[in-house]
């Protein structure tokens, strides 16, 4: 690609959030985080062709992420969308990653556990560009429902058993085995749960965990803990126990929403309490929302808890990446 062509594209895409979002956080950094992840990175020690560099690659990733693209059609707009090529650096002069490259580049972030560092990293620059508090007054935990990438087919296996002769029979529910049937209301589901806090300041999302569908919320307030940084947590019903107010002390402040027990119901200031509370919480339902029609989330893409967690935090880093976004168009 000529210089004359890149530098006219930039001028008539500056407005565009692309190029707006490679300038809004320091990439450098998060490029050095990534050195290193290939082996031959500065040369190749046994041949073959010289990796791409990792902050591209990173860089593809997130496109595939915002976008809700394939493999494929990942590596097919690569090819035509000059935002793309300006943001990631990619040129057409050069060889583009392929549809294996991407999917093989995801699958080491999420080997090496480097899509976690990501995350917190970008998270930080968001801080230090004063985009996003450090601490903010109020978190709010809450989960989602992530339907799985996989029919829930029940499929009868039959193997033979040498010794006996004979034929063991069982049955696999599906081909995505950390999936979970859910009912909710009068519909089931089979996927996943996604459980992330939010700061209820901005509504950036602090932290990211996936369950199977079928996983009580009130167990696994105590885990998402390591992503609360603020003085008070928020929390509906289905995370009240005493097990749960227990591990807040010396945490942060208890604002978790009363439940009604047979026998005993609310009081006046349980259910006053129960209404400031939702007043705060709705943050989260507009993350959950955002998550799943703008950048299309409602269907996992993959199979099993790890990889459905690691595109979930690849969708947070999205939202917060735009989130941030508006933010500066805002004030600009």
């Amino acid at each position: 690609m000529s210089t004359f062509f890149m530098v006219g594209a930039e001028e008539k895409f500056e407005t565009n959030r692309l190029l707006l979002l490679s300038k809004l956080i320091d990439w450098t950094r998060i490029g050095k985080l990534l050195k290193g992840i290939h082996k031959n990175d500065i040369a190749p020690q046994n041949g073959g062709q010289k990796p791409f560099d990792p902050l591209k690659m990173l860089k593809v990733v997130l496109l595939k992420e915002w976008h809700s693209l394939s493999d494929p059609e990942t590596e097919n707009a690569m090819r035509v969308r000059i935002d793309f090529m300006l943001f990631t650096g990619f040129d057409l002069a050069e060889d583009m990653p392929d549809e294996t490259t991407i999917c093989r580049f995801r699958n080491t972030l999420i080997r090496l556990g480097l899509d976690k560092k990501i995350f917190d990293m970008i998270n930080a620059e968001l801080e230090r560009s004063g985009l996003k508090v450090q601490r903010a007054s109020g978190a709010v935990i809450d989960a989602t429902i992530i339907e799985s990438a996989a029919r829930p087919r029940r499929v009868l296996c039959m193997e033979e058993d040498r010794e006996e002769t004979e034929s063991a029979v069982h049955i696999e529910e599906s081909v995505d085995k950390d999936a979970r049937w859910l009912k909710k209301g009068k519909r089931g589901y089979f996927g996943y749960k996604g459980f992330a806090v939010t700061d209820a300041d901005s509504g950036y999302i602090q932290g990211v965990k996936v369950e199977p569908a079928n996983v009580s919320e009130v167990t696994r307030l105590e885990g998402m803990l390591e992503f609360v940084k603020a003085e008070r947590l928020y929390a509906d019903k289905g995370y009240a126990s005493e097990a749960n107010r227990d591990a807040l002390k010396g945490k942060c402040k208890d604002g978790i929403m009363h439940k009604a027990v047979r026998g005993r119901g609310l009081s006046h200031w349980q259910k006053l309490w129960n209404k400031l509370i939702s007043k705060e919480r709705y943050i989260v339902e507009q993350c959950f929302g955002t998550l799943k029609r703008a950048f299309k989330f409602r269907r996992a893409s993959y199979m099993g808890c790890e990889k459905v967690e690691a595109q979930m935090r690849m969708k947070a880093i999205c939202f917060n990446l735009l989130k941030g976004l508006r933010m500066v168009e805002l004030t600009t």
